[in-house]
């Protein structure tokens, strides 16, 4: 008795193949890197095909993030610059409706911090000159929309973030210690000018612009009268200083050389304000 010979197998029937991770789903596409089969569910758009999600996976982690020139991630939308203006913005919009009680609380005034009030030093940043008068707010909300989204991404979101607020500190400490009081973004702002000038160094660009820029303003500073050339000169000087550390910092350890700057100068500028008391030098002849 004779055995029957097994049934013929469909021509191609063996070569089917079916999805690594759902075993129930025929598929005809491969991972352009595993080669693996891959169905619609497990595709991932390639340079060149598909890949699987493992390879996508795995491609991600060699892969080099973008960051912006001197460190940090890169920035796609200037989203610090957006919010700083709508902070400023929506402070001026609480002025209007209580300029009286906002000013007295919030105002940089050097004896309120003497007395314990710190959060002068930074809010009064946020503040400006009261209505009718609209020009102040006009003036700084311009100059940041103009250079600060081009800091943002050259410098990353929170580098900027830092190089602003420390400017901003650095004007009203110099209040602190030559003025009495003031009010309005201009110390951050021009901090953000002296960081212009510094990172169009760094880059190798043309600075004489920025130069004359800082120049008109910083002589409009002691000709336009009721502006505070403490706040304008002490925001000046520290924003300076900051980008010269963020700018210049070596690439191999440029993190810490940054964070440490930034934390340098924020230290300096809290025992300048403690250890000193408030209009410890009058400058004669001087007002602002």
């Amino acid at each position: 008795m004779t055995s029957q010979p097994p049934s013929p197998t469909p021509p191609g029937a063996e070569a089917i193949p079916y999805c690594y991770r759902h075993p129930d789903r025929e598929t005809h596409v491969r991972c352009q890197r595993c080669e693996r089969p891959i169905c619609p569910d497990c595709m991932r758009e390639a340079a060149v095909g598909h890949q699987c999600v493992e390879c996508v996976r795995e491609g991600n982690r060699t892969v080099r993030p973008a960051t912006a020139v001197f460190g940090g991630a890169a920035v796609a939308a200037p989203r610090v610059t957006w919010v700083l203006l709508a902070l400023n913005v929506l402070a001026y919009g609480a002025e209007v409706l209580m300029p009286d009680e906002v000013l007295r609380r919030f105002e940089m005034w050097s004896y309120g911090v003497y007395q314990g009030e710190w959060w002068r030093l930074i809010t009064s940043a946020f503040l400006h000159a009261p209505p009718p008068s609209f020009w102040h707010i006009v003036f700084n909300m311009w100059a940041l929309y103009a250079i600060g989204p081009e800091l943002e991404r050259r410098l990353g979101s929170a580098r900027y973030a830092v190089l602003y607020l420390l400017s901003a500190l650095g004007g009203s400490v110099a209040v602190y210690l030559f003025g009495t009081e003031a009010v309005g973004a201009s110390g951050a702002i021009y901090g953000l000018f002296g960081a212009l000038f510094v990172v169009a160094r760094r880059l190798g660009y043309d600075a004489r612009g920025v130069l004359w820029l800082i120049g008109i303003n910083v002589v409009l500073t002691f000709v336009v009268p009721g502006i505070s050339w403490q706040g304008h000169l002490g925001g000046l000087a520290v924003g300076t200083l900051v980008t010269l550390g963020f700018a210049y910092a070596p690439a191999r350890n440029r993190a810490a050389v940054q964070f440490g700057t930034a934390v340098a100068v924020l230290v300096a500028l809290v025992l300048l304000v403690t250890a000193l008391p408030p209009g410890a030098y009058p400058i004669p002849g001087v007002t602002g």
